[in-house]
């Protein structure tokens, strides 16, 4: 396959960035797109250019550091991470543009890397159970019903990638701390701090300057864990309980 990239170069925080066009040629249809980024970064070094800077680590779909814009889409044309797209999901001659995250609470540090710091201390804020110390408690003393235990498992499979922040028109990240709020909030561990933990981190989300939800569905449609929508009602409602319990 012969590509057209157009892609964002900006040299640090502070510079102004620009898009960029590359030429590729002979790549294959099973390369990931963070290895077709490599090849590329491996021309640019042969001709003493330096190299597109881009996040990633696992490149198992499992840590969500990956996260580009691709044509417009968060993590490209299919429901996955970016670095588990693979070339085939493109055209031969095709043009493809590659952009960072797009939000102000993301903010480029070089090229294609954003710093995501503003989920961390959305989770510092309140994505936390309490410990008590001594000897752990029988095993199943505490029943947690099947239905709620599965859906906690599967809201917990949020990567915290940004996706949903980067699709979302309003550049929310209502579905990041709802699918948060949610899964502790299903679990017996999760109740000491559950009125606290929703008002904290609502706070902190806003502090960040992320945007408001207004239930377009943009952030699940991106999702590469397809988190449901419902998370986000599920926020709204533990937010109201613990207005009214004082908080």
């Amino acid at each position: 396959m012969n590509l057209t990239l157009k892609i964002w170069r900006q040299p640090d925080a502070v510079s102004t960035g620009a898009m960029h066009t590359y030429q590729l040629a002979d790549v294959s249809p099973d390369m990931s797109f963070l290895e077709m980024l490599d090849v590329l970064n491996e021309q640019l070094n042969d001709q003493g250019e330096d190299p597109i800077a881009f996040d990633s680590d696992c490149r198992e779909g499992i840590c969500g550091m990956c996260g580009l814009m691709i044509n417009g889409d968060a993590h490209g044309p299919e429901v996955t991470t970016t670095c588990q797209l693979h070339m085939r999901s493109f055209s031969d001659g095709e043009t493809i543009t590659i952009e960072p995250w797009r939000s102000d609470a993301f903010p480029v540090i070089k090229d294609l890397v954003v710093d995501r710091g503003a989920f961390d201390r959305i989770i510092q804020a309140g994505g936390y159970v309490s410990v008590n110390t001594g000897s752990a408690p029988e095993a199943h003393s505490v029943p947690v019903p099947k239905d709620d235990a599965d859906r906690a498992f599967n809201v917990a499979t949020c990567i915290g990638c940004g996706a949903c922040v980067a699709a979302c028109p309003n550049g929310s990240a209502s579905l990041f701390m709802g699918a948060k709020v949610t899964h502790l909030g299903l679990l017996p561990q999760g109740q000491p701090e559950r009125d606290e933990r929703v008002v904290n981190m609502v706070a902190q989300h806003d502090h960040e300057g992320f945007g408001g939800c207004t239930n377009i569905g943009a952030c699940t449609a991106a999702c590469p864990k397809e988190i449901p929508l419902d998370v986000i009602s599920q926020l709204n409602k533990d937010l109201r309980t613990a207005i009214k319990h004082g908080h």
